[in-house]
């Protein structure tokens, strides 16, 4: 069985959908996973929350982070290998920023999530 994306009520010519509904089978869920991997070292997942507000510099990023130029590159190395952020050179700076709105959104909700673990705020409906 085939999975739909969800779209709005004008049809499938109103662009990209914003929600999907897929089958999780064995290749999507370790893409899945593989995604979650990337996010789950704290300076990546840092440097990925900067990136939801708009593109930075290298040097926006390690002023943001605190973290060494070195580390803060490595960390961009392999999220542009794995096609999270795209890079763009603006004379002498090269310019981070994130491909993706699901990434965005995935970003940000598990910031929220983890706020609310580290709070106690009751979890949204």
């Amino acid at each position: 069985m085939e999975s739909q994306p969800n779209r709005a009520a004008g049809g499938a010519d109103d662009g990209p959908s914003l929600v999907h509904d897929p089958a999780p089978g064995p290749e999507l869920l370790e893409t899945a996973a593989g995604t979650l991997r990337m996010l789950a070292e704290p300076t990546r997942l840092h440097l990925l929350w900067q990136l939801t507000a708009g593109p930075r510099t290298v040097t926006e990023l390690c002023a943001g982070t605190a973290a060494p130029r070195t580390v803060v590159s490595q960390h961009l190395a392999k999220l542009r290998l794995s096609g999270f952020v795209e890079a763009r050179k603006d004379g002498r700076h090269v310019v981070y920023s994130l491909r993706d709105g699901h990434l965005v959104r995935l970003i940000r909700e598990t910031l929220n999530h983890a706020d609310h673990r580290l709070t106690g705020e009751p979890p949204h409906a």
